[in-house]
């Protein structure tokens, strides 16, 4: 059975706010996700687990790692 922290990265992704700066657009065009501010300095990408991992190879793309 999987873990809270198990769904929950499946289902979004957290990254500081200036990494998605131009790409936040191409996000919602190709995407079926929600990008809204995490705090000050974090966006907060949310979406079913096929959406993230899809958005997640489409950043990595763009030269956006994840940790």
């Amino acid at each position: 059975m999987p873990t809270a922290s198990q769904l929950r990265d499946s289902t979004q992704i957290v990254l500081p706010r200036e990494t998605l700066e131009g790409l936040e657009s191409q996000l919602d065009d190709e995407f079926t996700v929600t990008v809204f501010p995490a705090g000050e300095d974090y966006c907060r990408i949310i979406g079913s687990p096929v959406e993230i991992k899809a958005a997640s190879e489409f950043l990595a793309r763009h030269g956006v790692t994840m940790r």
